[in-house]
């Protein structure tokens, strides 16, 4: 099986995120984990986890969702959405982001930093979101101790050695479809070792796309697989396997609550 272990789905109607999640079955993609990047989609993909039952969340506003500070009264809000059910697997997607235009950094900061500290109080992995901001990330998660829950950097786009600091706070590297297209990538890919790589798409609607059908999707983790699977020289099965038992690892207890929900061996 394959886990999908980040997209953004909230935003889709219900009908529409059953196609999406069967088209992924079809190829092997038994779970997603739907991020949130403010309360009211945070709040959504909470209320599809009951939907579907291959369906999971994470609860946490994104660095260029920020619009106002982080007060308590966010944090409290984020807090009971994580505790509504169980299957709340991650406090997903925070980070920062240094991009031109961005919301302001100290605002930023703050809000990552409170949400490390929530989820070191409910001991969930974080899922962490990082542009032009790769030391300053490193830096905040080594600060608030980040390393005691590890988690994921999300959709990872650096090289080797920018790895090898992730892996050595104690995340894992996720590997989406720039993996199809860049060279450097492609590089960093084969000198990461597969026990730190789990897999994404950050599926989301793409208007942008004149085609409906080339939308980045669930299904397209078993592409990424396949990719790394040939840079590696090694069986697909190989890797989806290993990325799988890392979904393991990284989880924690809450594997065996997806294990549950999906149907699969939580000894994995």
């Amino acid at each position: 099986m394959f886990i999908d272990s980040h997209v953004h789905l909230d935003s889709y109607h219900n009908a529409e995120i059953g196609e999406i999640l069967e088209r992924g079955r079809a190829v092997g993609v038994q779970a997603v984990i739907s991020a949130g990047t403010t309360l009211e989609s945070t709040k959504r993909a909470v209320e599809l986890t009951d939907v579907f039952p291959d369906f999971f969340a994470g609860v946490g506003i994104h660095p260029m969702d920020i619009s106002e500070p982080f007060t308590d009264d966010t944090y409290a809000q984020l807090r009971d959405m994580a505790l509504s059910t169980e299957k709340v697997l991650v406090i997903s997607e925070v980070g920062l982001d240094f991009m031109e235009g961005t919301p302001d950094r100290a605002d930023q900061y703050h809000a990552f930093r409170e949400q490390i500290r929530l989820a070191r109080e409910l001991k969930l992995p974080i899922v962490f979101h990082s542009r032009d901001a790769h030391e300053e990330s490193f830096r905040v998660l080594k600060e608030e101790r980040a390393y005691e829950i590890g988690g994921i950097m999300h959709y990872f786009q650096g090289d080797a050695k920018t790895a090898r600091k992730v892996i050595d706070l104690g995340f894992y590297i996720s590997l989406a479809r720039p993996l199809l297209r860049f060279s450097y990538l492609q590089d960093a890919a084969v000198e990461i070792p597969l026990a730190n790589i789990v897999l994404e798409t950050d599926a989301a609607p793409q208007p942008f796309k004149s085609k409906r059908e080339n939308w980045t999707e669930p299904r397209h983790v078993a592409i990424v697989a396949q990719k790394l699977a040939e840079l590696k020289d090694l069986p697909v099965s190989e890797i989806e396997e290993a990325t799988t038992r890392n979904m393991r690892d990284v989880l924690g207890d809450k594997w065996d609550v997806l294990a549950a929900h999906v149907n699969v061996a939580s000894n994995l």
